[in-house]
């Protein structure tokens, strides 16, 4: 399962890998029909189902082994993106409008020994998640930081305070370019740390 599945891109890799079955949910319509269209063009319509709707709506009831998701979890206020439709990037003022929800609703969507595997923006407070996650009885271990590029355009819609408490510590800055690290978590039962 994919939150926040976007064109359906993931959940094609996902089929790729031999998943046997695909499920995906995005609250924009035109990301949904986009993510249709791609797993029916590769021959997965058979074993995919893409919703619309808000979060864990479209899967109420349901349990998953893997849960995907590459939130919207930018620290910033409501604004356009070229190119983007707002609701891609952004994440509330501190970037956790999004995430916490997820975080929340995780543990009733995994199946016994189930996990789920999320990236995670740095300068929005791992260990907040960490202990969100354990107050559901989760864990969350950090598999993978790197860096990602942030362009001057979306740099410039940094909530003031985040921007001012990671430069320097997530958010850091190269000549011109903005750079800040991204980490991959998995998070799982029983609880595993990093």
């Amino acid at each position: 399962m994919e939150i926040g599945s976007g064109s359906g891109v993931v959940l094609a890799a996902l089929g790729a890998m031999g998943a046997a079955s695909l499920f995906g949910v995005d609250i924009e319509a035109e990301a949904v029909d986009e993510g249709r269209t791609l797993l029916s063009e590769l021959g997965y319509t058979a074993i995919s189902q893409f919703e619309q709707g808000d979060m864990w709506l479209p899967a109420a009831g349901r349990r998953f082994d893997l849960v995907v998701a590459n939130l919207p979890h930018f620290p910033m206020p409501p604004a356009p993106v070229k190119g983007r439709l707002s609701s891609w990037s952004y994440g509330g003022g501190n970037g956790r409008q999004v995430l916490d929800p997820f975080l929340n609703g995780l543990a009733q969507h995994l199946a016994p020994g189930g996990r789920a595997i999320i990236t995670h923006n740095a300068f929005v407070g791992v260990e907040q998640s960490r202990a969100m996650l354990k107050r559901h009885g989760l864990g969350l271990r950090i598999e993978q930081t790197f860096l990602i590029n942030i362009p001057e355009v979306k740099l410039e819609l940094v909530t003031p305070a985040v921007l001012a408490a990671e430069t320097g510590r997530t958010i850091f800055r190269y000549g011109p370019h903005a750079f800040a690290d991204m980490h991959i978590v998995e998070i799982s039962t029983p609880q595993v740390s990093d």
